[in-house]
């Protein structure tokens, strides 16, 4: 054998080791990390307080990243706090009354149909007209959930917060006076012992604007009723023409011993 042919040999057999030991190498490398991921896998299963724990990171991670790639802090959950329902979603009646509020007032008609689907809710819970309830936020606030007036009656309904903050015990404080849904609720509880009080609608009506001990209510009990006119006959399917929207309601205090307001209405617009 010639030295060239002993040299080729020998770089074959060199090459041959070289494979064989990369080979055994990597097969060992991947077994351990074979190993390591089953190994793993077992303890995650183990302890599940390790992999929450992991999953928290992760999902922490990932939002960090998110919110540095867009700018904001992204909350997946969100849209569980948002009031707002498909008007689609509502039935015919319902979704009738949404859009025709949602044009008379100038507010987007998916939080109208969530308030107008709570108030179908709430009112066949208090047995009030679920219609009547729409038309004293309609007068109140015109459907502003953060409305106040200059005595401190707050959100859509109007509800005197101060005076009412044991109703609002069992939603957390007072400031879910701010909350549309708690607001409604609350305020539909005061209309209906206002009205259980006076012994009517109309009277429970001035019992609620806190004119209960004047002689007359400035209007406020017959806007309402009008507006509740005006919404059953949308509930109905009758073509009721659209006013200019109505600004919102002022109030002046006056000194009475008792009320549900203790507040002076301003005369009907």
């Amino acid at each position: 054998m010639t030295a060239l042919g002993r040299l080729a040999r020998g770089l074959q057999t060199f090459a041959c080791d070289i494979a064989q030991g990369f080979f055994e190498i990597t097969h060992n490398g991947f077994a351990v990390v074979g190993l390591a991921t089953v190994f793993s896998a077992l303890t995650l299963l183990a302890r599940p307080d390790l992999r929450q724990a992991g999953e928290s990171q992760l999902m922490s991670w990932l939002h960090a990243r998110q919110a540095q790639a867009l700018g904001v802090v992204p909350e997946l959950d969100a849209i569980d706090r948002a009031t707002a329902l498909n008007p689609k979603d509502l039935p015919k009646q319902q979704a009738a009354v949404a859009y025709w509020l949602s044009k008379k007032y100038r507010v987007a008609p998916e939080p109208l149909s969530a308030l107008v689907a709570e108030a179908y809710e709430t009112g066949e819970r208090v047995r009030i007209d679920p219609l009547l309830l729409l038309a004293v936020m309609a007068v109140e606030s015109s459907f502003n959930p953060f409305a106040q007036s200059p005595v401190g009656a707050q959100g859509l309904m109007q509800v005197m917060t101060g005076i009412h903050s044991d109703k609002y015990e069992n939603f957390g404080g007072k400031l879910a006076a701010f909350d549309p849904v708690t607001n409604l609720r609350v305020g539909a509880k005061v209309l209906q012992e206002c009205i259980q009080r006076a012994g009517s609608t109309q009277a429970g009506l001035k019992h609620y604007v806190g004119a209960a001990l004047l002689a007359e209510d400035g209007g406020y009990a017959d806007k309402v009723l009008a507006e509740h006119a005006r919404l059953q006959a949308v509930a109905s399917g009758k073509a009721i023409p659209l006013p200019s929207p109505q600004p919102l309601r002022t109030l002046a205090p006056i000194e009475t011993p008792s009320g549900t307001k203790q507040e002076e209405p301003a005369p009907a617009v």
